[in-house]
């Protein structure tokens, strides 16, 4: 009897769990939708960035802004991007296993780095292998407006601006579908043509009304006129640009968190329902057994009394 009562335990356990992950993953998925639809619209705004980019990037103005000038010296910061809450899969360890990939095959020291960490699991991360973090920022909304994101990005901007960086680049997560994200690391400053390009690439869906369609070059638009002046210009226009690149980021990796989450959840209802039934089989199997063991010592009795 003890062992029915701890099996029946077990499966009333089970059920709760299911319970609990069931409704997790039905709100993972209300938010999942809301940060895809957030990422997806944002995708247009980014390739706009970058037609922004290629009409002024030939400017002397341009090459000599503290943000696009390649600098010799310096360490290089890594914005790395990940959740401040597990049970999204593998989504964080990914993401992590990229950067110390990107580290490994640059032979980058601890120090030759700085980490600005946007989510617990990379600050976490960075702590723990005893690298310099500069700054980190933990429960960033979902719904966070690109101007407020801006003052996060202020700090990467200024490290580089001031020359103690020589260039930067971002550790996030992709998002390439429902059941798909991936892991990347990509450059963001010096800021060039070419790094935006592959920055927006990254983001084109292969298909779908969002994919890109094929337009004239981003290069080929037309020499500005530049009022009141092209340095004052530069200097509102390039900070933009790179708050742009991060803010997708960022989009991007809380769609792919909430879309990872989801499936977790969802992976972990349907396990739950299969303990579930395969504990009510063994319930049964053994109920069965101790029934008809009492069964067999009644009859036994019987034909010993006779």
């Amino acid at each position: 009897m003890a062992r029915l009562k701890n099996i029946k335990q077990k499966i009333l356990s089970v059920k709760k769990t299911s319970t609990v992950t069931r409704a997790m993953e039905a709100v993972s998925a209300v938010k999942m939708r809301k940060a895809q639809e957030r990422a997806i619209m944002a995708r247009p705004y980014a390739r706009a960035a970058l037609r922004m980019l290629g009409s002024v990037a030939g400017s002397q103005n341009f090459s000599n802004h503290p943000l696009t000038k390649k600098n010799v010296e310096g360490k290089v910061a890594i914005v790395i991007i990940t959740s401040d809450k597990g049970l999204a899969g593998s989504l964080n360890s990914a993401v992590i296993r990229k950067t110390e990939q990107f580290i490994a095959e640059n032979n980058l020291s601890s120090s030759d780095l700085l980490f600005i960490c946007l989510g617990k699991r990379g600050y976490e991360f960075a702590l723990r292998h005893g690298y310099s973090v500069v700054h980190h920022h933990v429960n960033i909304s979902d719904g966070i407006e690109e101007e407020e994101f801006g003052r996060i990005t202020n700090q990467m901007i200024e490290l580089q601006a001031k020359g103690e960086t020589r260039e930067v680049r971002i550790a996030y997560t992709n998002f390439r579908s429902t059941f798909e994200q991936e892991a990347a690391v990509h450059k963001i400053m010096p800021i060039s043509f070419e790094v935006m390009k592959r920055v927006i690439a990254s983001i084109t869906p292969e298909r779908g009304k969002f994919a890109e369609v094929p337009n004239e070059d981003e290069r080929s638009v037309p020499a500005y006129t530049i009022e009141p002046d092209a340095e004052e210009v530069f200097r509102a226009l390039i900070p933009k640009l790179a708050n742009i690149t991060v803010f997708h980021k960022l989009l991007e990796s809380k769609a792919s968190e909430h879309s990872a989450r989801m499936v977790a959840m969802k992976s972990a209802t349907d396990k739950a329902k299969e303990m579930a039934q395969e504990l009510t089989r063994k319930f049964n199997k053994v109920r069965q057994a101790a029934i008809t063991r009492e069964v067999s010592e009644i009859t036994s009795g019987i034909e010993a009394m006779r």
